[in-house]
């Protein structure tokens, strides 16, 4: 390699950058850096992978100058960029390692040291400004490893990030084919002894090939220092990571130079973040060359990128100023790209940014004409599709699947203990019977089960009376609409009451994923309004009423479940009920009532908010799921307000629930609501003295998980770990308090060491929340199961308290 540097002011891309250094090497020096393994099958489909995806520019988006900044491991970084772990800088420039530092810490950025530097840690922490991190070979000589981490230690190094997908090197013909030997006095300047020449014959003689994730806590045992792992290309070894207590992940495949054919970082990346859940910074590496590629790694989930070989290429053509200035243009390029899709800050990149063309198997699997791809982007669906809410019970179902010796407490659904299928035959046959005594002829009881029926629905009488034989509350049937399941009954109110933008949607938070999921679907954002850890209070609700007028939009609907809510568990005093009565008549705003666990919890229940109203304040959504059976998916809404059309004419609001029912299921079952029917016809109308037992049994499985608990978790052991849980009096669910981050990483862990199975709380927050909570459901298991889960539940926490305190 000459000495000569030429001008950088003529290089405008990192592709300019690498056609310059090419001729700054000789040619096995050339392919050390820039080859990969195998047919580097891996190291193009690294690049490839970034060329494929395409951003979404935005208009007019008002967004300002783009704030670069993030924060990784407590550490503020101007840009989310690092400068990746790379061997013998020194064959790129005399300088090595200490012209990087100095580089990188000019923009502010952090280096990731190789254990294969050709400079000495303490000479290149005297060049740094930025944070330095060291990555970490593990040798089959612990003490080899341990020296060096207690160098980089006494030098300031922040972090050890140890690559974990190199046993031994992959096949690197490039080096095979030139016999590659590192130039005559070439050595790693932090390693003592050994013979050095040939990187891959050394790899194979000195590298632990059995490291197991044992070697974390090894880690832990010599450093203070956080411990990050490079090479993670799953969510199988990232949730395994997470297990093994790291603090953060680098999703890397070598930059292609270990298994040729292991999939392009971009393409796992998603899965790998979904698997983190938030728990620990994710950084990605492999094929970053524009800051538009940076920009598509955040987008995709990435905290943080690592730059790898261009940084060598600009050290080899300009030395620290070719690095500065390679790193400037990515940078800009990085301004560039935020700025022309609208993003304003680093912490607003999403996935609605990109938006990748279909891969060649995806093509495969859906043909089209040639040259015509028939695949969707998920960018181009409705921006809902990527909201984690709708992913909530889908990835707890797909939890609850995978692990099914374990013992469950997510599920919110009955009992079926209390079901015999025979007894559908039964109700069914004394719905019709009931239609023949009211004197319906036998062609118009056929065509109550087998036509289409009323949008509004052919049971609104019987509802009516069970409405008020069991909760006092006295309504027309015409004010009633019958719905596919509580869920339809959700949608239509808000559908018809959240007519633009400037209206809101009130939730009490914790929520209900069921209303804030509809509300997405609707493109509507609900104004969350917090919960006291004693549950809802009045004057929160009136403080964000009068904060959105104040902000010119109108409040017009507030929802909330005022009897064991889910997933609380809380209960609303009679006296906050009549308190919340009063502030809607004065406020002119509507309460959508969800009480889906009144008549199945034991004891006298305190009156609905729809018994009290006296001014057609509520909305009730109902289900007859939990009181009746799930499998029918027939619930209701009574919606007995006024509303008067341009013209002075009047109707109800329930006539316009319906025009929108019958542009989305039409009706509800016509058999679901003979076998209901039937139900209500068995014991008139009074649903709660059909539940006598189920309400009990309910009682009873709430009474011995508060038992359990307290059990396994006596008082002063509850205190020193910081664990609490609220004693509701009916419903399903509580909620437990827990000393750690309850995410889905923690749920993981949680089922497959411990065989126990829990909802995260943070699930229904919708402005963020219950990070540090669970929901317990206790309608579904045995007295048994109970006592085994909460054991079982009780050594998760515990261990997981010590692993969250270090």
């Amino acid at each position: 390699m000459g000495t000569e540097r030429p001008e950088t002011t003529g290089l405008f891309t990192l592709e300019d950058y690498e056609e310059a250094a090419r001729v700054r090497f000789d040619q096995g020096s050339w392919d050390f850096i820039a080859g990969g393994s195998g047919q580097e099958r891996t190291l193009a489909a690294n690049l490839a992978a970034f060329d494929r995806v395409r951003l979404r520019p935005r208009a007019l988006s008002g967004s300002g100058a783009p704030d670069t900044k993030t924060t990784v491991l407590g550490r503020s970084w101007p840009v989310p960029i690092a400068v990746a772990p790379m061997a013998y800088h020194t064959l790129a420039d005399p300088e090595g390692e200490v012209a990087t530092a100095r580089a990188a810490g000019r923009a502010g950025l952090p280096l990731v040291v190789s254990t294969f530097a050709g400079r000495t840690f303490e000479s290149i922490a005297e060049a740094a400004s930025g944070p330095l991190w060291l990555q970490v070979y593990c040798f089959r000589d612990r003490s080899t490893t341990r020296q060096l981490v207690e160098r980089a230690e006494r030098a300031g190094f922040e972090a050890l990030v140890l690559t974990v997908d190199a046993p031994r090197l992959g096949r690197r013909l490039r080096d095979l084919r030139n016999d590659f030997r590192l130039p005559d006095g070439m050595v790693p300047a932090n390693l003592t002894g050994g013979d050095y020449a040939s990187p891959s014959a050394h790899a194979l003689t000195e590298f632990d090939p059995a490291l197991d994730w044992s070697v974390i806590d090894w880690l832990r045992e010599i450093s203070s220092l956080p411990v990050l792992v490079k090479g993670v290309l799953s969510g199988v070894d990232a949730r395994a990571a997470l297990r093994a207590g790291v603090d953060g992940i680098v999703v890397s495949n070598h930059g292609g130079r270990q298994l040729d054919g292991a999939p392009a970082t971009l393409e796992v990346l998603a899965e790998i973040t979904a698997a983190v859940g938030g728990a620990c910074p994710v950084l990605v590496d492999g094929g970053i060359r524009r800051g538009a590629d940076v920009l598509a790694a955040l987008a995709l989930g990435a905290d943080a990128v690592l730059l790898g070989r261009p940084v060598l290429h600009g050290l080899a053509v300009g030395g620290e100023n070719g690095v500065a200035h390679l790193l400037e243009l990515i940078i800009e390029e990085l301004v560039e790209a935020m700025a022309l899709t609208g993003t304003p800050s680093v912490a607003e990149t999403g996935p609605s940014l990109v938006g990748a063309e279909p891969t060649a198997a995806a093509r495969a699997a859906r043909p089209g004409p040639p040259g015509h791809a028939t695949g969707l982007r998920k960018a181009e669906l409705h921006s809902s599709l990527a909201d984690p809410v709708l992913d909530t019970m889908n990835f707890l179902n797909e939890v609850t699947t995978r692990y099914p010796q374990a013992i469950s407490f997510a599920p919110g659904r009955p009992y079926d203990g209390f079901f015999d299928t025979e007894q559908i035959f039964t109700h069914l046959r004394r719905y019709l019977d009931h239609l023949e005594a009211q004197g319906a002829s036998p062609g118009q009881v056929r065509s109550a089960l087998f036509q289409y029926g009323p949008t509004s629905g052919q049971i609104r009488e019987l509802i009516a009376d069970s409405l008020r034989k069991d909760e006092n509350t006295d309504v027309a049937p015409e004010s009633i609409v019958v719905t596919v399941g509580c869920q339809e009954a959700m949608f239509l109110a808000v559908r018809a009451l959240i007519s633009g933008p400037e209206d809101v949607l009130l939730v009490s938070s914790p929520c209900y994923v069921g209303i804030t999921g509809a509300a997405r679907l609707l493109d509507v954002i609900p104004t969350a309004v917090a919960e006291r850890e004693s549950g809802f209070d009045c004057a929160d609700l009136e403080a964000a009423i009068l904060a959105e007028r104040a902000r010119g939009r109108r409040p017009r609907a507030f929802y909330v479940i005022p009897d064991h809510s889910n997933p609380s568990g809380t209960t609303m005093p009679l006296q906050t009920r009549l308190d919340l009565l009063d502030l809607a008549q004065r406020h002119d705003i509507l309460l959508l009532e969800d009480s889906p666990y009144r008549m199945v919890s034991p004891g006298q229940q305190l009156p609905t908010l729809k018994s009290l109203d006296r001014h057609r304040r509520v909305v009730q959504l109902g289900s007859l799921s939990k009181t009746l059976f799930p499998g029918a998916r027939v619930g209701y809404v009574v919606a007995d307000q006024t509303v008067v059309d341009t013209d002075g004419r009047t109707g109800l609001l329930a006539d316009e629930l319906a025009k929108i029912k019958s542009m989305i299921t039409v009706n509800t079952s016509a058999v679901s609501q003979a076998v209901v029917a039937g139900m209500l016809l068995a014991a008139d109308g009074r649903t709660s003295e059909l539940n006598t037992e189920t309400a009990a049994y309910y009682g009873d499985a709430m009474r011995v998980t508060l038992e359990e608990l307290a059990k396994q978790f006596p008082a002063a052991e509850r205190e020193a770990l910081g664990v609490r849980w609220n004693e509701p009096t009916g419903g399903f669910f509580l909620s437990l308090t827990v000393p750690f981050q309850a995410d889905n990483a923690a749920l993981i862990r949680s089922a497959e060491e411990f065989g126990v199975i829990w909802t995260p709380m943070s699930y229904f927050y919708p402005d963020g929340g219950g990070e540090h909570a669970v929901r317990l459901s206790v309608s579904y298991l045995t007295h048994q199961e109970i006592a085994d889960g909460t054991q079982r539940l009780a050594h998760f926490i515990k261990s997981q308290s010590q692993t969250a305190r270090g």
